[in-house]
């Protein structure tokens, strides 16, 4: 695995970051490169003491996951990249899977594993780009009926996840990709400070004539939300933000008429969600 760096964005889960660090380097990836972001818990200092071998950024303030990406990236000097959330755990194998998927099909920009919880339970990370009735129809369903159709098509539920195939977008969570197709749609656009990054940069594979690319014979386990659970309403907040920068970045013509109401209608979900978030009282989860 000379040929990838692995690039991990991390903010106050030093334990975790840690166990991730252990799992990659179990699967053959020597190269890595911790991007913190301005931790408080010790992070940094605990990878220097126990990965030495580790090159750790100190961005000096939370750059957001796209942002910390984009910085662990520019210090790459392999043709692969692979971004990995802190609370991620690899299965042995996992990224030579997902190295052949690039080494084999040339015009695949980026490629991802399956992702299953600690339970065992699938984590949808392969979606589709939402049309105008689904996206509606997903944003405020989903608050009273989880398994309504716009949302089971949105997060592509009644696809057969056990199958590799193209498709819109995947997560950001954990995913490799050509370090030169990234760099050539301008890496991640930080313009999202956290969510959305990854569909529009799937967006942008999408309109270059790249391959978006799910291979579930990869796999990793992913504890969802470390991080965003330390500021639960401030990321539900600024997913909101993401929805509607997508919209304004991606929207042309006629449905650019769209836009006021699409804002209207995230403000408001994005107090429904505050809502809900206090009533149930779990962490919350990227909708």
């Amino acid at each position: 695995m000379n040929d990838v760096t692995a690039v991990i964005v991390s903010y106050n889960v030093r334990d975790l970051l840690l166990r991730c660090i252990a799992s990659l380097k179990a699967d053959g990836v020597e190269r890595i490169v911790v991007v913190d972001n301005d931790s408080r818990d010790g992070s940094a200092e605990a990878v220097e003491r126990h990965e030495p071998d580790v090159r750790v950024v100190r961005t000096g303030r939370n750059l957001g996951f796209g942002g910390g990406v984009n910085r662990g990236v520019a210090l790459a000097d392999t043709p692969y990249v692979l971004a990995v959330n802190p609370d991620v755990v690899v299965d042995v194998g996992s990224t030579k899977i997902l190295h052949d998927v690039l080494e084999q099909e040339r015009d695949v920009a980026i490629v991802a594993p399956r992702i299953d919880t600690p339970d065992g339970e699938l984590y949808p990370n392969v979606r589709r780009f939402p049309d105008v009735v689904d996206a509606a129809g997903h944003a405020f369903l989903h608050f009273v009926w989880p398994a309504n159709p716009f949302s089971r098509r949105y997060k592509m539920l009644d696809w057969d996840h056990a199958a590799g195939a193209d498709v819109d977008w995947v997560a950001g969570t954990h995913f490799m990709a050509r370090k030169a197709m990234f760099e050539a749609v301008g890496g991640f656009d930080e313009d999202f400070f956290m969510y959305g990054e990854d569909v529009y940069l799937c967006w942008s594979f999408h309109r270059r004539g790249w391959r978006v690319r799910y291979e579930p014979a990869a796999r990793v386990e992913h504890a969802i939300g470390r991080s965003t659970d330390q500021t639960p309403y401030r990321m539900i907040a600024a997913h909101h933000r993401s929805l509607l920068r997508f919209a304004v970045k991606t929207y042309s013509g006629p449905k650019r008429l769209l836009l006021p109401v699409i804002a209207v209608a995230l403000a408001v979900r994005t107090v429904l969600a505050w809502i809900q978030r206090r009533a149930r009282g779990k962490p919350h989860a990227a909708p």
